[in-house]
């Protein structure tokens, strides 16, 4: 049984040689790659064409595409029954692509495996914001973990099945995409040693824009409302009222406050701990102090964002929707 790995990419150029080295040392390596180029204006494409000289690797140039509609081209161009989804800014762990593909090879086997992806962060800032955004496997339900597309392989017949991923949506394409899966019936397995790593964003400005088209994403697929409901609720209600209270009962406002603190910085703290060990005691003291800026940045990224997506898809009534109001 044949297996593909399929990309999207645009303007990747920096990011490809870590990506190219870590996959010429797969210790299975794919039938073929796809790579869908979104219209690349640097030397991305210069290099994919360059790499199909090591590896079994095409090329399709889909200028303007999103990045639905790059996998779904990239997918739809694949001969082999298993497709493996990643994304070019990663690099790969070297039994990853055996390790994901396996299943599909035994006797009870899965339609869809979800693979994992670590962090792997380059200073202070990355590793806090890896710490506050990106959960370890151990904190994770099997059972119900939806895969990133960094990290994920499927039956190409899924695929067909459920109308391949999203092409009306930009950001959370698959997150849509595992719920029509899941809908459909097809069965998952988790497993978290299939890794790739991934850099988180270097500065805070693309950390910003990263959650904004998150959140956007989000509202233009009618995702999480409960999610962003509470976060509405605490910025704009339960953080007011502390401070309105305070002259009158500085202990509940200071109950308020701690509970604030332990509710956004808990998790990303116990995390950093974890994940800090290659700073300078220097850079733990910043990496400590990023946590929340990053949170509430990321917050109000999504406040601003989520709404934006919301006026889309009330402005676009024919748009297809999945209502999934989680």
């Amino acid at each position: 049984m044949r297996c593909a790995l399929i990309m999207t990419v645009r303007n990747e150029a920096e990011a490809l040689p870590r990506l190219f080295e870590t996959l010429g040392s797969q210790t299975r390596p794919p039938d073929e790659i796809i790579v869908a180029d979104g219209g690349s204006t640097d030397d991305t494409v210069k290099l994919l064409r360059d790499a199909s000289v090591r590896f079994p690797l095409r090329v399709l140039e889909c200028p303007r595409a999103n990045i639905s509609q790059g996998r779904n081209a990239a997918i739809a161009a694949a001969d082999a029954e298993i497709i493996v989804s990643t994304d070019a800014g990663v690099r790969l762990d070297a039994r990853w692509f055996e390790k994901i593909t396996a299943p599909f090879f035994d006797p009870n086997a899965p339609d869809v495996v979800s693979g994992f992806f670590l962090p792997d962060p380059h200073g202070a800032f990355e590793t806090a914001l890896a710490a506050t955004t990106l959960p370890f496997a151990r904190e994770l339900r099997p059972e119900t973990f939806l895969p990133s597309s960094r990290s994920v392989a499927f039956r190409k017949s899924a695929w067909q099945q459920v109308h391949g991923y999203p092409e009306w949506l930009d950001y959370c394409e698959d997150l849509i995409f595992d719920f029509d899966l899941r809908r459909a019936g097809f069965r998952f397995q988790f497993l978290p040693d299939a890794r790739v790593y991934f850099r988180p964003r270097p500065t805070l400005a693309q950390f910003f824009k990263q959650y904004y088209l998150y959140a956007r994403g989000d509202g233009k697929a009618d995702l999480w409302l409960k999610r962003h409901l509470a976060r509405y609720a605490t910025y704009w209600v339960a953080i007011p009222f502390s401070f309105a209270v305070l002259p009158f009962a500085p202990l509940v406002a200071l109950v308020l406050w701690l509970a604030a603190i332990i509710a956004l910085c808990g998790t990303p703290y116990r995390r950093l701990v974890e994940l800090w060990q290659t700073l300078s005691p220097v850079e733990k003291i910043i990496a400590f102090g990023y946590v929340p800026v990053i949170r509430i940045t990321g917050d109000v990224a999504k406040m601003i964002g989520y709404p934006v997506g919301v006026w889309w898809r009330v402005a676009r009534p024919d748009t297809v929707h999945h209502n999934l109001t989680f």
